[in-house]
């Protein structure tokens, strides 16, 4: 039955001609045939295209009411974002005061950004913001094999948006296309002819598009990929704004925790600021993740209310994935407890107060793991942040070398982020090598700079454990006696050894 779903239009396409030839050889007159055949399939692909338009226009009539629920306020973590939009969207909320200046109406906004990071909902809010009617697609929907029906499509999409406009007695409609990477693609003159078409169709609708004409339509899309798409789409006088949607800082992840927190019974000692301190580089879908998994933790212990370690669980389960019921021999255990100290005393004495929690418990692929909050989020590195980060990924091998001579398969994660980071440090100009383009090193001399730095660090990462040994051994039985070590516990066993 699959292999027939699959190759059915093959084999039909195959059959029509040979059977009208059996016929006509038979004595069947030729031209009766033809014309029928040809009548039967214009109906058969007028009635698809049509089906199609009707699919996808009856799919965007859903969300046309539904921006009357959302606005600004109720989307965190983007203020940055929200501003640009909205002094964006002056021309349809201040019509007079734009014509009074001469300036001339955008006709489309392009959203840029991260998954997860709040670029549909924006595209919901411009609506509400501007009283407009809403019509939502997706690039995907304007792909097809058959010419003519992805432009088709495009008409139909600005022939909805002007319907329901009138539909709801607005003057302004909004059209927003998620993932228009999919239909705006740089042409490189290849055999995609319906792409190029559908491409065209949409430059040429937006062409159209008049300051005066009533309703006025604003085209809002967003994208992961900015890189991708043709500059004949993102040029002036197409899309002329491109807005940053950029993952939450922390004050922005405590607003949208707190958001998501509003439908939640939170119990008296939660605090979303500690929760904010340890996401950082967590979108807004993540974090409304996390506090789905709290309540999902809440609900599984019959509990009433979300705790600080229900939140500290579902931190780890959507930053390593759910816990897994591995069954792991003592030797080995062991071993998976020494490597994770490794990281984390490493961790705690070139950032003191980095390390939130260690735990043995096996998530995802990982056996055992640190969860590591930043002090403070930063955007740009120095050679010495660098450095330090390559220290901590080798902790845990120079800590199994210490104790065991040797090392396992569990560092080849830490050595592959090791090498990304050396990468970046010989990219930036910070190794040796000085400022040098990159395609100007020879296969020898990228791998001569990283032994180099690698090996020079890998010292200090020993030197730097074994003045620890006491406290490793002790910090060791913790581990495998509690399965998990606090941050505050680690700390405060560094300091005693300190003293």
């Amino acid at each position: 039955m699959r292999n027939w779903r699959k190759y059915g239009k093959e084999i039909a396409i195959g059959f029509i001609p040979v059977l009208l030839v059996f016929l006509i050889f038979t004595g069947m007159p030729a031209v009766p045939l033809l014309l029928g055949a040809a009548m039967i399939g214009g109906l058969l692909f007028l009635a698809r295209s049509r089906g199609g338009l009707a699919v996808g226009a009856a799919a965007r009539k859903a969300p046309a009411r539904e921006p009357a629920y959302l606005s600004f306020d109720d989307i965190g973590g983007q203020e940055q974002a929200k501003r640009e939009l909205t002094e964006a969207l002056d021309f349809l909320v201040q019509r007079d005061r734009i014509q009074k200046l001469g300036i001339r109406p955008l006709k489309g906004i392009l959203l840029t950004g991260p998954p997860g990071t709040g670029k549909t909902l924006l595209a919901k809010a411009a609506a509400k913001h501007t009283h407009s009617a809403f019509v939502a697609a997706s690039g995907s929907e304007f792909v097809e094999m058959y010419v003519g029906v992805g432009a088709g499509r495009i008409r139909e999409l600005f022939k909805e948006a002007r319907t329901q406009a009138a539909k709801l007695k607005r003057d302004s409609a909004i059209i927003f296309i998620d993932e228009i990477d999919g239909i705006g693609g740089k042409r490189d003159g290849g055999q995609h002819r319906e792409y190029d078409q559908t491409l065209n169709q949409l430059l040429t609708e937006m062409d159209g598009i008049q300051g005066d004409e009533s309703p006025r339509v604003l085209i809002i899309a967003a994208t992961n990929r900015k890189e991708l798409l043709d500059a004949a789409l993102t040029r002036p006088g197409r899309f002329d704004r491109h807005i940053q949607v950029d993952l939450p800082d922390k004050q922005g992840r405590e607003h949208i925790l707190r958001l998501h927190a509003r439908n939640k019974p939170m119990g008296s000692g939660v605090s979303l600021a500690k929760v904010a301190e340890e996401t950082f580089g967590f979108s807004g879908a993540q974090l409304e993740s996390v506090m789905n998994e709290a309540a999902i933790y809440a609900l599984r212990d019959e509990s009433e209310q979300l705790t600080q370690a229900y939140l500290a669980q579902a931190i780890d389960k959507v930053m390593m994935g759910e816990r897994m019921d591995r069954e792991t021999s003592k030797e080995e255990r062991e071993r998976v407890a020494l490597h994770e100290l490794g990281h984390a005393i490493v961790a705690e004495t070139v950032r003191p107060g980095s390390v939130a929690q260690v735990s043995l418990t096996p998530r995802g692929q990982a056996l055992g793991y640190v969860r590591h909050h930043p002090v403070k989020d930063s955007y740009l590195y120095t050679k010495t942040v660098l450095e330090d980060q390559i220290l901590i990924a080798l902790g845990g091998a120079v800590a199994e070398e210490i104790h065991y001579g040797g090392r396992s398969t569990g560092s080849r994660g830490d050595f592959d982020q090791a090498t990304q980071i050396v990468r970046t440090l010989i990219e930036s100009g910070m190794s040796n090598l000085g400022i040098v383009h990159p395609q100007a090193l020879t296969a020898e001399q990228w791998s001569k700079e990283n032994a180099a730095i690698l090996e020079a660090l890998t010292e200090r990462t020993r030197g730097i454990l074994d003045g620890r040994l006491e406290t490793f051994r002790r910090l060791l039985e913790i581990l495998i006696r509690e399965e998990t070590l606090s941050g505050e516990e680690l700390r405060a066993q560094l300091k005693h050894t300190a003293a």
